[in-house]
């Protein structure tokens, strides 16, 4: 089978997602082709994506089934073997996505009189919403009131069989009875950890600094077994109440209020975080006061992970401060952190994600032991 992965707007952080991902959950995938913000691939021909596959990918808007291949004929003659519609409303809206297709236009034309002669009132609706991407390049979306969407990746034809359900994760994320936007990191990032740290359901995974629980939250909607700690008292008063909002299993769950780097803990198959990324800046932080920043931070996460490490099964993923000042990047010493903590950083990391607006972004980073 092969699948059409339409990518949100850090290209780079969604397809590392998607590579741990699948490399997680199915034997066999190959990447045949990137365009743009899409991405096909290839899986094992006795597997299929599960259709909750979106729901658990933080880093991927649309998900996309492969119908036809070959020239514009070749997929007509597929096609018509076809259902393309399996709507109950007689009125179709839809888009029809086009990477490097030469024969978009007859395909177009294909669809509209196919849907007319099927006696649906169909209508293709243009890409019109804008998604900026991290690097600054531009693409378009279809409206989320469409009924059905289609895509043309050069010469194969498919239809969306999964969409991304942002209201649902927003509406989850406001009515939680105690949101630190300013602190916290988003559900879609937090998902994006878990996959990049590959753990699997009824697996228990510790978030050392855990705050209200974004991350624990996002993980045991996964059915992963969570540990919090945090030293303030009232984050873990916090998060307690957060996740029993969500009513949560409390036999999966365990908060502690402690310092990370005295805690006492075993059978942890990864660590998954966002250490506090420095205090709240109202300006841009000077060079200085920058590198005041990192080296803090460096120190925090050296002492806990040096401690943690021996407890951990698998990966320790987190977040770290990057700064842009003057046009100029800040980060930490990864090689540093690594020689302290005698740990490895997986290759293809650190992977920026940051906001044009924004001067403090974060540096998304894996590390795993020696012996991986």
């Amino acid at each position: 089978m092969e699948y059409l992965f339409i990518l949100g707007r850090n290209i780079e952080l969604s397809i590392a997602e998607i590579i741990n991902f699948l490399e997680n959950n199915y034997l066999n995938f190959k990447i045949i082709d990137k365009i743009k913000n899409a991405l096909l691939i290839s899986i094992g021909e006795d597997e299929k994506l599960k259709e909750d596959t979106i729901k658990k990918l933080g880093g991927t808007i649309f998900i996309g089934e492969v119908l036809a291949s070959g020239n514009d004929k070749e997929i007509i003659t597929k096609l018509n073997s076809m259902f393309l519609y399996y709507g109950k409303e007689n009125k179709l809206n839809y888009s029809l996505f086009n990477f490097e297709c030469p024969f978009y236009e007859k395909i177009s034309f294909y669809l509209k009189k196919r849907f007319k002669e099927e006696n649906l009132k169909a209508s293709e609706k243009k890409l019109g919403k804008i998604l900026n991407l991290q690097n600054e390049e531009m693409v378009f979306l279809p409206s989320s009131k469409n009924q059905g969407n289609y895509f043309l990746f050069k010469d194969n034809f498919g239809k969306i069989i999964q969409n991304c359900d942002y209201d649902e994760i927003e509406k989850r994320d406001m009515k939680k009875p105690f949101r630190r936007p300013e602190l916290s990191i988003s559900p879609r990032l937090a998902k994006i950890m878990i996959n990049l740290a590959k753990v699997k359901e009824n697996q228990r995974i510790l978030d050392p600094f855990c705050g209200v629980g974004n991350i624990l939250q996002e993980a045991l909607l996964q059915k992963i077994r969570v540990v919090g700690v945090d030293i303030n008292p009232d984050a873990i008063r916090f998060a307690r109440q957060n996740l029993s909002y969500f009513n949560f299993d409390r036999r999966n769950y365990l908060l502690i209020k402690k310092d990370s780097s005295k805690l006492k803990i075993n059978n942890i198959d990864a660590i998954i975080t966002e250490p506090q990324l420095g205090e709240l800046q109202k300006k841009v932080p000077n060079k200085e006061e920058s590198k005041k920043i990192i080296k803090d931070f460096e120190n925090l996460v050296i002492k806990v992970f040096s401690h943690l490490s021996y407890k951990v099964k698998g990966r320790i993923v987190f977040t770290s401060p990057l700064i842009i000042n003057k046009n100029e990047k800040i980060r930490c010493n990864f090689k540093f952190i690594e020689e302290k903590t005698n740990l490895n950083l997986v290759e293809g990391f650190p992977i920026e994600e940051f906001r044009e607006d924004s001067y403090i972004g974060r540096d998304i980073v894996v590390l795993e032991k020696k012996n991986k």
